[in-house]
This record gives C-alpha cells, sequence and structure tokens, in this order.
C-alpha cells in the first residue's frame, strides 16, 4: 500500500472540508448529486468518446497502481541476472532453458528464450527493445486517459455552473428554488476543478512516474540479457547494472 498517495488523497479533501467549516459552511452545502453527476458522468463521457476500448479499460486497471504500486526490486533483479550469469557461464546457454516456464513476466521469458537460441547479443537487444517500446507506448496512453480527465473535467464543471444559473433565471419568481439552483452552480465548479486538480492530474503524474521506475528496471534486464550473450564476466555485468540505479545523495 502507498502510504503516500492514500494521505495525499486524505489530506487535499480534508483541506476543502475543513476550510469550508472555517468559513462558517456546512458539508451538505458541498453534497450535491446534480453537480456530481453532470462533472462525473460529462467528464467520463468525453473521455471514452476518445479512447480505444481497450486502453480505457487498461487505464481503468492503472487505477489500482496508484494505491498497490507495482513491486520493482532492483537488486533482486541484479542478483537475478548474475545468477543466470553464472549458469550460462559454468554449464551454458542451454541450461537457462529450464527456468523460461518459470517466469510470470513474459518479456523475461522471451529474453530466457532468445538467450537459449543462441540470438546475437544485437539481435536480443532490437527484439526486447521493440516490446518495451510498445509497453511504453501502452501505459503512456493509460496516462493520458487521466490527464484528459484533468483536461475535461474543469470545463465540465463551468457546463454543471451555467446549467445551475439557467435553473435560477428561469425560476426568479420562485425564490424558494434560486438557492438550489445557485448551490449546484457553485458546487459543479468546485467538483470539476477539484476532481481534476486533486484526483486525475495526480494520477496521471502517478503513473507516469511509475512507469518510468519500470522501464529503468526493463532497460537493466535487456542490458543484462546482451551481457550475458556476450560473455561478459558476472563482476562486469553487476557494476554496469548497478548505474542504472544511483542513489540520490543526501
Amino acid at each position: 500500500m502507498d502510504i503516500l498517495s492514500v494521505a495525499g488523497l486524505i489530506l487535499s479533501i480534508a483541506a476543502i472540508v475543513i476550510g469550508n467549516a472555517l468559513e462558517g459552511g456546512h458539508l451538505e452545502s458541498l453534497l450535491q448529486a446534480t453537480a456530481f453527476l453532470i462533472v462525473l458522468g460529462g467528464t467520463f463521457g468525453a473521455v471514452m468518446v476518445q479512447t480505444p476500448a481497450a486502453v480505457f479499460r487498461l487505464a481503468l486497471q492503472r487505477v489500482a497502481w496508484v494505491f498497490v504500486p507495482p513491486k520493482v526490486d532492483n537488486d533482486q533483479t541484479i542478483q537475478t541476472i548474475l545468477t543466470w550469469s553464472n549458469t550460462a557461464r559454468r554449464e551454458g546457454l542451454l541450461a537457462l532453458e529450464a527456468l523460461i516456464e518459470e517466469q510470470e513476466d513474459p518479456f523475461v521469458a522471451k529474453g530466457l528464450q532468445l538467450l537459449v537460441d543462441g540470438s546475437e547479443p544485437e539481435a536480443i537487444r532490437r527484439v526486447l527493445e521493440v516490446e518495451l517500446e510498445t509497453r511504453e507506448h501502452q501505459e503512456q496512453q493509460a496516462a493520458k486517459v487521466f490527464e484528459a480527465m484533468g483536461g475535461y473535467a474543469p470545463t465540465v464543471g463551468i457546463i454543471g455552473a451555467v446549467l445551475g444559473l439557467i435553473h435560477v433565471m428561469s425560476n426568479l419568481s420562485e425564490p424558494s428554488k434560486l438557492g438550489q439552483g445557485i448551490a449546484v452552480a457553485f458546487v459543479a465548479t468546485i467538483y470539476g476543478v477539484g476532481s481534476a486538480n486533486f484526483i486525475f492530474l495526480p494520477i496521471a503524474n502517478k503513473l507516469k512516474g511509475l512507469l518510468h521506475a519500470q522501464m529503468r528496471s526493463w532497460e537493466m534486464l535487456i542490458e543484462g540479457f546482451t551481457s550475458i550473450a556476450e560473455g561478459e564476466n558476472p563482476r562486469a555485468i553487476e557494476t554496469k547494472l548497478r548505474g542504472y540505479f544511483i542513489e540520490p545523495s543526501a
């Protein structure tokens, strides 16, 4: 569980609720089902129009990553690559064939298969880089779905505000209905701007950050596979791979 994401979401919502209370407002004034329906429905509808179904499904699946990000253990990955390297040097590349079916990640399985097949190092790199580019494109498209939501939501919020004001203007002769219309107008704007800046855009940026970390891990795997194919010394491989993840200085 990513505690920082959970804490950030709670803090952003709490800031609005507490700020509203300090100004003398009531929680009920922020809860408007009509405004919620307009903003959420309009935003999702607009994004669904512009997004292929497969990308939209992937984006919804990736929401879970914000709170439970995929585990990227760089040290473990390096140790695994070194184990493969030592096995290949002692027993030959064919000894890696038994490991292929154990791999959960198809990317890793493909890399091992290329090694077992005796592919040239540059051929291994080209094949894996093509798959890496495809994965990156897919994940970037998923993140852009939430970027689009962050762009549409404030505008849809303004539409909700205009609808509320239209309701107000059409009921000027009935003062009892004016309050509800004005409330929908302003709350819709809050929902639009708030959801964009507290939910949709942060999710997009979070997914991009997670993708970057995964990309570095996959790039390291490619380097590991090509180094094994070239028959490099395991110590030299380790030194090279650790350069991918230099910890920032204090």
